[in-house]
């Protein structure tokens, strides 16, 4: 069983009474709001599972994760409070158009049938949507964001997500069938492992307001909002450990002034080697 009285209270959303399209609204907001997407357990050295219980007691417990943990907490959420929710391999590109071998699996994506209609449910997107989306093709504006979505020309039946082209990567295809959360065990594996992931490489933490999304890549945070782009550098230990635990709501009372600081060096270095190469 998932503690979804302990998740509700980090999402500050009441238990619906129904699996209504208002509630579904307001706990996806509430999600991409109040849960961080990050990945600060792989640069503290401390391997997760991707279990729902496991990422359920994460995020109840004032942390966030990427994909797999995020998508699939929400997802069993979803289900106990009687959504109707599939879960789907995706992938995630930063160049335009899609892959030609289909979803790479580095990508859980969820849709849920409601009233007739499927949509979109992601929360596992870091700078992604912010609310649900149909599965009808178009162009959607969410905030500072314009998105497109259309059927796959490359998967029967699945879908083309199209971020921004101010959003921190380009398209995510999912494929239609239906999938089990341990599918990923493996990926996982090798995204919080392999010298080659993005996610070893470079920390990160994001959260996506209804105007504004926020993302801390290193040393580096930007604000982007409808008036442009704000950035700057985190020069100190202090503001550094601040901007997680203040904007991006991060419980790291488990982590102890050693860890903190090894972090915070780990990350300069990695910061000072990004600048020194041209920030390639």
């Amino acid at each position: 069983m998932i503690d979804v009285d302990g998740y509700l209270a980090v999402l500050g959303v009441p238990r619906p009474q129904s699996p209504t399209a208002e509630a579904l609204w307001a706990l996806h907001r509430a999600h991409g709001e109040r849960v961080a997407y990050e990945n600060l357990d792989i640069h503290l050295g401390r391997p997760t599972g991707i279990g729902a219980t496991e990422s359920v007691a994460r995020i109840a417990r004032g942390r966030g994760g990427y994909c797999f943990h995020l998508n699939g907490a929400f997802a069993a959420l979803l289900r106990v409070l009687g959504y109707d929710v599939t879960l789907h391999r995706a992938g995630v590109r930063e160049e335009e158009g899609e892959d030609p071998a289909g979803p790479a699996g580095n990508h859980l994506a969820l849709t849920v049938r409601l009233d007739g209609e499927r949509w979109l449910v992601d929360t596992g997107l870091g700078d992604g949507i912010h609310e649900p989306l149909p599965l009808r093709e178009g162009t959607y504006v969410q905030g500072p964001f314009t998105y497109g979505m259309a059927p796959s020309t490359v998967v029967p039946g699945g879908w083309r997500f199209t971020h921004d082209p101010r959003g921190s990567f380009r398209t995510m295809v999912f494929a239609p069938e239906p999938v089990e959360l341990s599918s990923f065990a493996d990926e996982h594996v090798r995204l919080s492992t392999s010298p080659e992931s993005g996610f070893v490489r470079v920390l990160t933490a994001q959260l996506r307001g209804a105007k504004a999304v926020d993302v801390l890549r290193g040393c580096v945070l930007r604000r982007i909002d409808a008036q442009g782009t704000e950035e700057r550098t985190i020069d100190t230990a202090e503001d550094f450990h601040d901007v997680l635990t203040g904007l991006f709501r991060l419980d790291l009372s488990d982590v102890g002034a050693s860890a903190r600081a090894g972090l915070w060096d780990r990350v300069r270095t990695a910061h000072e080697k990004w600048e020194a190469a041209g920030r390639e």
